[in-house]
């Protein structure tokens, strides 16, 4: 045992749409609590797709969060904390210069991961907590990438067979199918179409009976509006069994109401109203590619994979 009884680590996850942190405290049997979290949309992805550059404004709205989460960091007294950057860090100019200021600002340097780490850490730690036993299918819907893992998962074992990701996400098909306000039937097709050809090219495999794990924001926020939730509750959403059915019925329902009105929605945060028309979308259709007429709920994600290699890395180093 190389930490002590109860030392506090951290990870934070640098999303095109979102910037997630979890705070947790290690136990002497090697488990961790959950001490807090937080998740901010500062939108770091603002058109990356069209230009291929982190905007400006979009950089200091993400930084001025770590600036918050750093005081989290400090007000928890955590000692150990990792910190990753995801698909608008990887496609986008501008990248390496953010990575230092935000250094600057945590004391801890970003680590620009690539698709397939972060398949491999979504299958990691969207698992924890549920119980989701044999073939499993996560997905993981992000602002500019979506993440795709295929594997095996035992009591004691997870085995990753294939791990893939995908330049489609929330954010970027909102913007490069230029989704009208509210939605076009043109906008629908441009999404599916998209959607579509991005799985046709991907060489996804799942096998009869595979559990279907959903993951990430697009996916906790439609179990959310399912459940009309004024309050986001993460004990009720993890773990919550979504139809392929409520998928659908939401996607009409959304492309029928602007920005302003789906703000009213319970359960949907006014940082997502914007791009949750096309996460729903992508949404069925991955579900409809793999033949699930439902999906397992994970609130987890990548901070949880970033957690568990923290705690094996301390007690094995």
């Amino acid at each position: 045992m190389n930490f002590r009884p109860t030392e506090r680590i951290a990870s934070i996850d640098i999303g095109t749409n979102s910037v997630l942190l979890t705070v947790a405290e290690l136990k002497e049997n090697s488990s961790f609590d959950i001490l807090t979290q937080r998740a901010t949309v500062t939108r770091l992805g603002q058109g990356v797709d069209q230009t291929g550059t982190l905007a400006d404004s979009a950089i200091q709205r993400t930084l001025h969060c770590l600036s918050l989460y750093k005081e989290e960091l400090t007000r928890w007294g955590v000692t150990r904390c990792k910190v990753v950057g995801t698909s608008a860090l990887r496609d986008a100019d501008g990248g390496v210069d953010f990575v230092e200021k935000a250094a600057d600002i945590l004391g801890y340097a970003p680590e620009i991961i690539s698709g397939t780490r972060e398949a491999e850490l979504t299958f990691a730690g969207a698992l924890s907590g549920l119980p989701a036993r044999g073939h499993v299918f996560v997905f993981d819907i992000g602002g500019g990438s979506t993440e795709l893992v295929v594997g095996n998962v035992s009591e004691r074992t997870k085995t990753i067979e294939q791990a893939l990701s995908l330049d489609i996400g929330s954010v970027r098909l909102t913007e490069r199918c230029h989704v009208e306000d509210p939605p076009s039937p043109r906008n629908m097709l441009c999404v599916r179409q998209e959607v579509s050809r991005a799985l046709a090219l991907s060489s996804l495999q799942t096998a009869p009976g595979t559990v279907v794990v959903g993951v990430a924001g697009t996916v906790t926020t439609l179990a959310a509006i399912a459940e009309e939730m004024d309050a986001y509750d993460a004990d009720v959403v993890h773990g919550y069994r979504l139809q392929l059915s409520t998928v659908s019925e939401l996607v009409v329902r959304l492309s029928r109401m602007t920005v302003a009105e789906r703000v009213q929605l319970p359960g949907l945060s006014e940082g997502r109203a914007d791009v949750i028309f096309a996460g729903a979308l992508l949404c069925e259709e991955i579900m409809k590619h793999v033949e699930s007429h439902e999906l397992i709920v994970s609130d987890r994600g990548v901070r949880f994979g970033l957690l568990d290699e923290l705690r094996s890395e301390m007690q094995h180093p």
